[in-house]
């Protein structure tokens, strides 16, 4: 099925992004910038911060990866919008991932703001837990899953991901589905929107015609749609729900978290809805073809953008997640996929 095509209205962030460099600081109508930051080593590149300025208000969304590129960058966008770090009042941050997240903590050092996150969000690993418990169960999950055993140092989180993990910031403040991030002079409502991560927000905008929309919904790429236990028993089901819920009108201007920004949100989302289901659909003609005993037999049969063969490391644990997610929503729309998925000490919440 053709769907119509979404508006493109972020030309130089595409050119940037077809050019892999990095996309202008640009404002946005009034007092509203974007500001990308880099994401160093992934295939990503960067995420697109946001600045908003309220009454006495300077507020972040998205602040990007840690690392110190990415802060002299973000640096030089407040520059470019008149503004130093220190006159941050706020940071809002749609969901933990460090992409997002990452600089939080530095940033609130430097500035007092506070960081919020949604309410419903559950980081993986926080400063207080043990990171040898988490690794025992993140590697059961994975023999679980079928990883072969000589994949599964590639596969599993390593210590430099569990060290960075318990440094990511611990917000100040919880923002509930509905609510109005306080700010004077803003108006920002929060729209939570699990799927890509647990409790995943999105900030509207009205007065300025805008939907902040983090990695919910992005221009191109199908988000990431996991798996992760403990967690939500069914994130595909969750993703679909709130894909409904954002889709509430199709004119505004909708700023992702990457790529670049557009106008659509409705057919977007249309667009996303059918993706994910011919994906399900070819996860069943796996099922049904080749007898798969495990999750990774079926993602090593499905087609993969780069090819199975390509992925390692981060991207292929992403691949097996992604598996997952489909086969146990597949599951509760009545499917029969004999795959084992959860074991005692891995239930979902």
């Amino acid at each position: 099925m053709n769907l119509p095509p979404i508006t493109l209205t972020g030309h130089a962030q595409k050119e940037a992004w077809q050019n892999k460099v990095l996309p202008p600081v640009e404002k946005l109508g009034t007092d509203v910038w974007s500001i990308p930051v880099p994401f160093p080593g992934n295939p990503m590149r960067y995420t697109l911060c946001y600045l908003l300025l309220g009454e006495g208000e300077a507020i972040l969304i998205d602040p990007g990866w840690e690392s110190e590129m990415g802060f002299e960058h973000l640096a030089a966008g407040l520059r470019h919008a008149g503004l130093g770090i220190t006159d941050l009042t706020g940071i809002l941050v749609t969901h933990y991932h460090s992409d997002h997240l990452g600089l939080a903590a530095r940033l609130r050092r430097a500035s007092g703001a506070w960081v919020a996150l949604g309410d419903q969000e559950t980081p993986r690993l926080t400063a207080s837990e043990d990171p040898d418990l988490f690794r025992l169960t993140h590697k059961e999950e994975l023999l679980l899953w079928g990883v072969p055993a000589h994949r599964l140092v590639e596969v599993a989180f390593s210590d430099a991901d569990l060290r960075h993990l318990q440094n990511l910031a611990d917000p100040d403040l919880r923002l509930a589905d509905g609510s109005y991030v306080p700010a004077n002079g803003l108006a920002l409502q929060v729209v939570t929107t699990p799927g890509h991560s647990a409790g995943h927000i999105c900030l509207i905008d009205e007065h300025r015609r805008l939907i902040f929309s983090g990695d919910h919904v992005l221009p191109r790429i199908s988000p990431h749609i996991a798996l992760e236990l403990p967690g939500p028993s069914n994130p595909l089901a969750d993703y679909y729900d709130s894909l409904s819920r954002i889709a509430f009108e199709d004119e505004m201007e909708v700023c992702p978290a990457h790529e670049y920004r557009f106008i659509g949100m409705q057919r977007r989302v249309a667009q996303l809805k059918q993706h994910n289901s011919e994906r399900s659909a070819e996860v069943m003609k796996v099922v049904d073809r080749h007898r798969p005993e495990s999750v990774w037999d079926i993602a090593r049969h499905l087609t993969w953008s780069r090819g199975w063969e390509s992925l390692q490391n981060f991207s292929l644990r992403l691949a097996v997640s992604e598996t997952a997610s489909h086969v146990v929503y597949l599951r509760s729309q009545g499917y029969q996929i004999d795959v084992p998925l959860t074991a005692p000490s891995l239930s979902c919440q």
